[in-house]
């Protein structure tokens, strides 16, 4: 099913609600109560929020991943409201138009670096989306595309033929985050994408989602506590707390007015860290 009325916008939400059934020894946990919100087909837009507030599972459902159980825990299952993306109902969504779906949808997810195949190589992990959809695609053409977002995240080419193991924790993330991208996805949704990336790295991939965005018909939904990152790239961020939207607008506006308890913890951080860091050695 397709809702013609939303296919200008990488997703529509509207009073969305996301429950964990009970799964032993566990009860039955809401995660997302109520959460309203409209992403732009050429916008990138933040996800804040404490541990708990709903954030990850409202990313991890938009991007179509409402089938896979992480450790002990159930999938997550849309019990109220409804969310289009890419004009596509997710509430009750089909596996096949769920696999059309997420053709356009690229989803990094918090531990992206650590799922990476330990006996393939980078050159392969990058590829294999491409070559999964269609086995007889060029292998010349699936070889530049590589290089390309290799170069992309600031890895050399050196990289392409080593595995998982060989590389750091911020190699990883940049390989996973490549990945991702590589089939030049309409919606990218990503998880903390610049966690275990070094502070003078951090800022090519900031550059490099801004930059898609301004090529157009790119949007991203950037789950983070990356300051940095979201100031570069976003123009609002939604702030969340116990599953529940406390505050929408650009990070500075919601750091300064401080419309919620987070929010003002989360401003307090900042400036400690900056007094910090300014404080002579």
């Amino acid at each position: 099913m397709i809702s013609s009325g939303h296919t200008g916008e990488a997703a529509v939400i509207d009073d969305l609600t996301i429950d964990y059934p009970a799964h032993r020894p566990s009860p039955a946990h809401r995660a997302v109560d109520g959460v309203s919100l409209r992403v732009g087909g050429n916008e990138v837009i933040g996800l804040i929020g404490a541990t708990g507030s709903g954030k990850s599972t409202l990313a991890r459902v938009l991007a179509g991943d409402l089938t896979s159980k992480r450790g002990t825990d159930p999938a997550p299952v849309i019990s109220g409201g409804e969310a289009h993306v890419l004009g596509h109902a997710m509430r009750g969504i089909r596996r096949k138009e769920l696999t059309r779906l997420t053709f356009h949808v690229a989803y990094l997810p918090q531990d992206a670096a650590s799922r990476l195949a330990p006996e393939l190589t980078v050159a392969d992990i990058i590829g294999e989306p491409i070559l999964a959809r269609d086995r007889h695609y060029s292998r010349k053409a699936v070889g530049l595309r590589v290089a390309t977002m290799l170069d992309q995240v600031q890895l050399p080419l050196a990289m392409l033929d080593k595995f998982p193991f060989e590389l750091s924790s911020g190699q990883k993330q940049r390989v996973a985050i490549a990945r991702s991208l590589v089939l030049s996805p309409r919606l990218f949704i990503a998880d903390e994408p610049t966690s275990g990336i070094d502070v003078t790295v951090r800022a090519s991939i900031s550059e490099m989602i801004e930059g898609l965005r301004v090529e157009g018909d790119f949007a991203a939904i950037l789950v983070s506590h990356d300051l940095p990152l979201l100031r570069h790239t976003t123009r609002r961020v939604a702030a969340l707390h116990q599953g529940r939207i406390v505050g929408l607008g650009p990070i500075d506006e919601l750091l300064r007015d401080q419309p919620h308890p987070f929010l003002t913890g989360l401003a307090e951080a900042e400036e400690h860290a900056d007094v910090d860091a300014n404080r002579p050695a």
